[in-house]
């Protein structure tokens, strides 16, 4: 599991067991991963997370509160559904559409990645 912190809220994110996750933990023991994020087609919230990661993207439909790497150097917290290619990251835990989509806000927002 790892946190995620958005405006107030902290959230728990449980992680998928891959090559990208590993990556993405190596980076968070170093300190924090800060992601300046925008809304996307009205269904997530994507943002450049400075450095790739490794891809297994697989052809998914994601739901609310999924979080996934896409083209190897983004990330993207859904709070609706899309159908795409993506590597699968994590589940926010414990959250429904509406409260995640009340907790993202419109337009821009800061995610902030950590593992305590």
């Amino acid at each position: 599991m790892i946190k995620l912190r958005v405006n107030n809220s902290v959230l728990d994110v449980k992680l998928e067991d891959n090559d990208a996750t590993k990556s993405l933990v190596e980076k968070l023991e170093n300190g924090n991963v800060i992601i300046n994020a925008h809304e996307y087609g009205n269904f997530e919230k994507v943002g450049d997370l400075g450095f790739s990661l490794p891809r297994n993207d697989k052809s998914i439909t994601t739901s609310a509160g999924d979080i996934v790497l896409y083209q190897g150097n983004q990330i993207s917290i859904f709070y609706n559904s899309n159908s795409w290619s993506y590597t699968k990251i994590g589940k926010i835990q414990n959250i429904n559409a509406n409260e995640l989509k009340n907790i993202l806000g419109s337009g821009d927002v800061t995610l902030v990645l950590s593992i305590d």
